[in-house]
Parts: C-alpha cells; sequence; structure tokens
C-alpha cells in the first residue's frame, strides 16, 4: 500500500507539472502580430510629455553602474566576463610611429585607444523579448527556425527596443524589510506593503525599480553572486496583471532568485515576462542614491545601444525627481 501511495504521489506530481508546462507558452501580442516591443507600446508621446511636465528639478540619479575587469556577471553557463585592452598608449605611438609621422609629431599629440569584450547581459542591462521563449517560441509567436540567423535574431533584437520616457516608481523592499535573507524572493505582499508604507501607489504603465540592496556588494564580486534575493512569480504575476506596469529592473544579478521555485522550468520568472506578456527588465542597476534620498516617484529615462539581432544591451538609466 505504502509503494502505490509513493507511485501515485509521483504520477499525480509529473502531471502537475506537465500541467503548469502546458500552461507556459509564448504569448501574442495585443498590438498586432509584427509587433517587436511588448507592453512598451504603452509608451505614447502623451505619456512622455505628461511625466516630462512634471519634473520638479535637475537634479539626476545615475541608475547604472560601472563596467570594469573582474566586474560580477552571470557566467554559471560559460559565458564570457567582461575584458578592456588598450589599443594604443602615448608612449607605444611613439615607439611604433602607426601614424606614419614621426617621433616629433607623437610626443606632441599623445594618443591612446581602447577596446572592449563582453557578454550583452552583464551591468547594468535590458532584456530584449528574444532572451527567453517557451516550447520553441518567443513573445508573438516568432521561432528560430524563420527568425532567427547566423547574425542574430530578425525579430525583437536589441535595435527595436525604443528610448523609454516614463513614470518610475521605486520599491524599497530593503528599507521596507531590512537586510533580506540569501535566496529570498520577494512577495506580492512585500511590494505592497512597501508600497504602502512609502505612500505611493502604481499607476498603468508605470516603470518599476525593485531595490533588493545587493547594489551594495557590486565592487565585491563574491558577495554579489553569493545567493542573492530576488522576485518571485506572485511578485511579477501582481505587477503585470494586476497594475498593469510597463518595464521592470531591479538591482540584483538575474532579477528572480534560485533555485528555482517551480521544478518544470529553470527561470519562470524570466518565461514568464518575457516570452509569455512581452515585459522586458533591466538588471543590475544601481538603486542606492535614490534609497538614501527617498525618491520614489521620478521621470525615468534611458536608451540602449542598437545591437541589432541581439537578446540584450547594455543601458544607461536616469532618474530625475517629479512633483506628485
Amino acid at each position: 500500500m505504502k509503494r502505490v501511495t509513493i507511485l501515485l504521489g509521483m504520477f499525480l506530481a509529473a502531471q502537475l507539472a506537465a500541467v503548469a508546462q502546458q500552461k507556459e507558452n509564448a504569448g501574442e501580442s495585443p498590438w498586432g502580430p509584427e509587433d517587436e516591443i511588448g507592453t512598451l507600446n504603452m509608451m505614447t508621446n502623451a505619456t512622455r510629455f505628461q511625466v516630462l511636465s512634471q519634473i520638479k528639478s535637475g537634479k539626476t540619479y545615475d541608475l547604472s553602474v560601472e563596467y570594469f575587469v573582474g566586474m560580477p556577471s552571470f557566467h554559471a553557463l560559460g559565458d564570457p566576463g567582461y575584458q578592456y585592452w588598450l589599443t594604443h598608449t602615448p608612449h607605444g605611438t611613439i615607439v611604433d610611429n602607426p601614424n606614419g609621422l614621426g617621433e616629433e609629431m607623437n610626443r606632441k599629440v599623445s594618443y591612446t585607444g581602447d577596446a572592449i569584450s563582453m557578454y550583452t547581459h552583464m551591468g547594468t542591462h535590458i532584456d530584449a523579448l528574444n532572451h527567453f521563449g517557451l516550447n520553441g517560441k518567443i513573445w508573438n509567436g516568432f521561432t528560430p527556425e524563420e527568425h532567427l540567423g547566423d547574425k542574430g535574431w530578425k525579430k525583437t533584437g536589441a535595435e527595436t527596443i525604443p528610448p523609454i520616457i516614463a513614470k518610475g516608481v521605486l520599491i524599497d523592499i530593503e528599507a521596507s524589510k531590512g537586510p533580506l535573507p540569501a535566496n529570498y524572493r520577494i512577495t506580492a505582499h512585500d511590494l505592497q506593503e512597501a508600497l504602502k508604507k512609502q505612500g505611493v501607489s502604481l499607476e498603468k504603465g508605470d516603470v518599476v525599480l525593485i531595490r533588493t540592496g545587493q547594489a551594495q556588494f557590486y565592487e565585491d564580486a563574491n558577495h554579489y553572486l553569493d545567493n542573492y534575493p530576488g522576485i518571485s512569480l506572485d511578485a511579477v504575476r501582481w505587477l503585470v496583471e494586476d497594475q498593469n506596469i510597463m518595464l521592470l529592473g531591479a538591482d540584483n544579478l538575474s532579477f528572480e532568485a534560485f533555485p528555482p521555485e517551480r521544478p518544470d522550468n529553470w527561470v519562470p520568472v524570466h518565461t514568464y515576462l518575457l516570452a509569455e506578456k512581452g515585459v522586458m527588465f533591466i538588471e543590475q542597476m544601481f538603486l542606492e542614491e535614490l534609497s538614501v534620498d527617498k525618491i520614489y516617484e521620478f521621470a525615468f529615462i534611458a536608451s540602449s545601444l542598437k545591437l541589432r539581432g541581439a537578446s540584450g544591451s547594455p543601458i544607461r538609466p536616469i532618474a530625475i525627481p517629479v512633483s506628485k
């Protein structure tokens, strides 16, 4: 009897996992069959002008981190780290005379040049909608068989991401709950509790930035990468389905926490947002100064590099406080 009970339990668990997997499918865009930017379609000339007209000062907050050799990045799957090297130096130019103009000219005019190599999903960056898919499709039903070439995606590449100007809201979870335990999953209740303490409510089309406090450890890669907190499915469902937000961001490495909260999907938050709902998000943000100054509502302005066909791109977001 005990063996039958165990087998029955295993069968039911497998069935539940299968049902859960069946429910996870790439979404079809309400903005049409050619849509490549998902919920960023919520942004219009009117919404941009509305938030810009509410700016109350010229003070700006830089929400991006620095890139440097040894910086923390997601390399668990073998992706390359950040590399920087000099291609020209003032003294090397004198010695090599690469321009053919001679020592006198190269002593007068110093010359420095450099180059970088990096994974597109490191530092402050935005995930494009092709970054993760479900059951052979990405957002809006695009497939790698039809839309992925040797030089990148033909649909939803990072070059399609428009400049973003919208109302931004900081949800400061660490300020609300205190330092978060390792691998802590932020819930919808945590978000609601923090918003209540801040005296802030969300509106349709908002950009919501979630502070876990992890950016405090950014200069120490080992600490930053070690068992960081993240956002739960429960939390993002509340933000997307109940609050109709447009874009998300956080200060941790990969938005959600690990190990995954579902046995049938190793990145359920990523696939829910990108593939199912067409919601992009920004990772590895710097939100500490906003937290210190208790700036919870602001004009959010950001633009990413137009990397054709890419699944993500570096982005430089800023926040400018607005009147309530």
